[in-house]
């Protein structure tokens, strides 16, 4: 896709903002508002309550008063706590304390109406994120010490009202990417005779950090319609295309008392990663003045990143494959229920629930950068609205996430095998302000 230039102008720094810990399957952050959290983003292309609808549906704008402005702040807290089984990974060692920490995801949206049936918006986001560290020592550091992955998503996006019934909206999406992998090159050796068991021997008893920064930006699109089937039934359909980055950087190998070691393996890389589609179906449907019923069946095309080559584009190894990042990821689901429940003209109280599907397909394949696993989130919130155009909301979640068997087998790459469990969990806490002028 083309590179806009224009968007350039944006300050490498506003990324900052966007650094963030995957809380839905895989590196996908769900939290592009906090109003939705507490019915776990059931419902979230159907809704359409505030400007944040630019995201989850553009079509979502014309149920909206004539001008809104959304923003908000979700809080994530995560947990990857490993236990050794029986890893094989040279002089290396230690279960690297929890790999997970905290961190923010910011949205902001503004929405305007033109005429009476178009609108147009804009939105601010990360949809995908995701930081792993690990504390020394740590016996999976040649497979990856820290992992960062940060995005930030500008959403320009068009919404018209074809009638009564039925609203139709598109959006194009410029992305920016930033990528920090660090690891430890090599493993101290093994005494023994070199094995295919036991590769490490013989190997330079000196180590390296290599520190591995991509970054890019690329286009995309998105598409929605909004259907009202009856005063109290609303359906929502919604999609959002891959996303295709061409990353470049370089890689920094320091720490050996040897020189021309990291000298030699220090280069330029690149290396391309396609991001992956989503494909949303909603329904709201309204029992009576107090309860409010909400689903969501989400599809994520993850199998648009089966592996990563990152390839050397500098140096006496240019054009040679520095390493390969074997992910196998899968297609998945995710399943959301939500219910709301009118207390009063000013509190509207929210619950929900999820099943999430990890796009890991197993023990071999689950990386110690991502030692994901199925989901299921527990959410609920409140709304509280003390004028006409003015909305608070707030909300938390729990997701318990099903212990993760890793037997992540480098050994002929000199990055070990790593074998054990992960027990890993999540907190998710989210206010969003919202109001129409």
């Amino acid at each position: 896709m083309t590179r806009g230039t224009s968007m350039k102008i944006i300050p490498t720094l506003v990324l900052g903002l966007f650094s963030s810990y995957a809380s839905a399957s895989g590196f996908q952050l769900t939290e592009q508002n906090a109003s939705g959290l507490g019915n776990a983003y059931a419902g979230s292309a159907a809704v359409a309550e505030n400007a944040s609808t630019v995201f989850y549906n553009p079509a979502g704008m014309t149920q909206l008063q004539s001008r809104e402005f959304s923003g908000g702040l979700a809080a994530i807290t995560t947990s990857y706590k490993f236990s050794n089984g029986s890893s094989n990974t040279g002089l290396l060692s230690g279960n690297g304390g929890d790999g997970g920490g905290t961190g923010f995801v910011p949205n902001a949206y503004l929405s305007l109406a033109l005429t009476k049936d178009l609108y147009v918006g804009l939105g601010v986001g990360a949809p995908f994120g995701l930081k792993t560290e690990y504390d020394n020592p740590w016996t999976g550091a040649a497979q990856s010490h820290k992992f960062e992955v940060k995005t930030m998503n500008v959403n320009p996006s068009l919404a018209y009202r074809v009638n009564d019934k039925v609203s139709l909206g598109l959006g194009l999406n410029w992305q920016k990417l930033d990528a920090q992998y660090v690891r430890t090159a090599g493993v101290g050796p093994v005494p023994g005779a070199p094995s295919q068991s036991n590769p490490f021997s013989g190997v330079p008893t000196q180590l390296s950090t290599a520190d591995l920064n991509l970054n890019d930006n690329a286009w995309g699109w998105n598409i929605g319609g909004l259907f009202t089937v009856s005063a109290t039934t609303k359906v929502g359909v919604s999609y959002r295309s891959a996303i295709q980055y061409h990353a470049t950087g370089s890689v920094n190998v320091s720490g050996n008392p040897v020189a021309a070691f990291d000298r030699a393996t220090s280069s330029n890389v690149k290396a391309d990663i396609k991001l992956p589609d989503t494909f949303i179906l909603s329904v709201t449907q309204k029992l009576n003045d107090k309860w409010e019923m909400l689903g969501d069946l989400s599809w994520t095309g993850w199998s648009s990143i089966p592996k990563i080559d990152i390839i050397r584009t500098s140096g006496v190894q240019n054009g040679a494959i520095a390493q390969t990042l074997a992910t196998d990821f899968r297609d998945t689901w995710r399943v959301a229920l939500g219910a709301n429940y009118q207390y009063n003209d000013t509190w509207k109280l929210k619950y929900g629930i999820a099943y999430d599907q990890t796009p890991v397909k197993g023990a071999d394949t689950r990386l110690v950068s991502l030692p994901d696993n199925n989901r299921v989130w527990f959410s609920a919130g409140a709304q509280w609205k003390p004028s006409k155009a003015t909305t608070v909301d707030i909300g938390a979640a729990y997701l318990y996430v099903k212990d993760g068997q890793i037997n992540n087998n480098q050994l002929t790459s000199l990055r070990g095998l790593v074998n054990g469990t992960y027990q890993d969990s999540a907190w998710i806490l989210g206010a969003q302000y919202s109001q129409a002028f």
